[in-house]
């Protein structure tokens, strides 16, 4: 048996307006479920859906409606080249409008991560494969919101539509 292997670190795009959901799931029906979860959900977002097969064929599946989204959602898989891992790109739409449908595909197993942000995939390779340990999402803190930092971020909420009053 095997012990070595090597730690990766591998850069998601995120382009401008656009947010990636990184995840992990274990049956190829999860290309078709979570591309139909989009499409019902807000009907006119823009996305791209790519999906690593783990066995058989092995090949990078994919699903959406925008050629952008779909040739970076493809990108991001292969670099990433861990089994089963599913990279979702959005525009029109905000991670918050499909999350909850998308954890509750009977085939979804894991959501690493729903952001803006720049993405980096912490990735372990061994003999046999990839497999994601886990995701480092935007930046490092840099302190605690005070009482004015706090006010901004309510108001932003509600300017944007997501608390009332």
């Amino acid at each position: 048996m095997s012990t070595e292997y090597k730690i990766l670190i591998i850069d998601v795009p995120v382009p401008e307006k656009t947010n990636v959901i990184i995840g992990q799931t274990h049956f190829i029906k999860s290309v078709e479920d979570i591309a139909e979860v989009v499409a019902t959900s807000v009907p006119n977002a823009k996305f791209g859906l790519a999906f690593n097969e783990a066995s058989g064929d092995r090949l990078v599946r994919f699903d959406g409606n925008d050629p952008e989204l779909v040739q970076l959602a493809i990108e991001s898989a292969k670099r990433i080249g861990a089994g089963h891992v599913f990279v979702l790109y959005l525009r029109d739409a905000w991670p918050i409008n499909i999350l909850n449908q998308i954890k509750n595909v009977q085939e979804v197993a894991h959501v690493f991560c729903a952001t803006a942000n720049p993405v980096q995939v912490v990735v372990i390779e061994t003999s046999q494969g990839r497999g994601v340990l886990g995701v480092v999402d935007g930046y490092t803190v840099v302190g605690v919101e005070k009482e004015e930092d706090k006010k901004k971020r309510i108001e932003f909420l509600r300017r944007i539509g997501y608390k009332r009053g």
